[in-house]
């Protein structure tokens, strides 16, 4: 156990979480979010860039999975860069901004822990914004056949026959 008191009870992932907050922030420029990291970026037509990066670490914090790249997160909420969502959007990230200035923070982008941004998601769940994006990344996110394999799915099986000759008696620790 942890003799520093600021560091009791920080798991692996609150671990993991402030080191890549401190070194991975996504890269905002004129028209365009990319990664500093990694080959992608995602080029914006209606949508601020600051507005897509909060939307993509909003996405990331609503399903948090360690394995999955930001560039699969963007994907997924690329699809709200529309003539007709960019408002209701951008009004979404200012009301998420705003909470998060009533918690002491500039923006919902610089809360460092993921603890401090899910509370803050928190007081905006019962929104229509948030609902919409929750509800659009559960096909937006796991509908990736590029994701598939970090969760171990190996997509539909009715086109092969089925599960019950591919894998599905093949449990060993039983």
């Amino acid at each position: 156990m942890a003799k520093d008191p600021a560091l009791r009870g920080l798991t692996r992932r609150a671990l993991l979480g402030r080191a890549a907050m401190a070194s991975a922030a996504l890269a905002i420029g004129a028209g365009f979010v990319a990664a500093p990291d990694a080959a992608w970026a995602l080029e914006l037509e209606n949508i601020r860039p600051e507005t897509m990066a909060t939307l993509i670490q909003m996405a990331r914090d609503i399903y948090p999975h360690d394995r999955v790249a930001d560039s699969f997160y963007a994907v997924a909420v690329k699809g709200y860069d529309t003539p007709e969502d960019a408002p209701a959007i951008e009004a979404g990230i200012a009301a998420l901004n705003a909470a998060a200035q009533g918690a002491g923070f500039d923006d919902y982008l610089s809360v460092g822990w993921e603890s401090d941004r899910v509370a803050i998601l928190r007081t905006q769940e019962a929104s229509p914004f948030f609902q919409t994006i929750r509800g659009g990344l559960v096909t937006g996110l796991y509908n990736q056949k590029e994701i598939w394999p970090i969760f171990g799915y190996q997509g539909e099986s009715y086109s092969q026959g089925g599960y019950l000759h591919r894998g599905f008696d093949d449990i060993n620790w039983l």
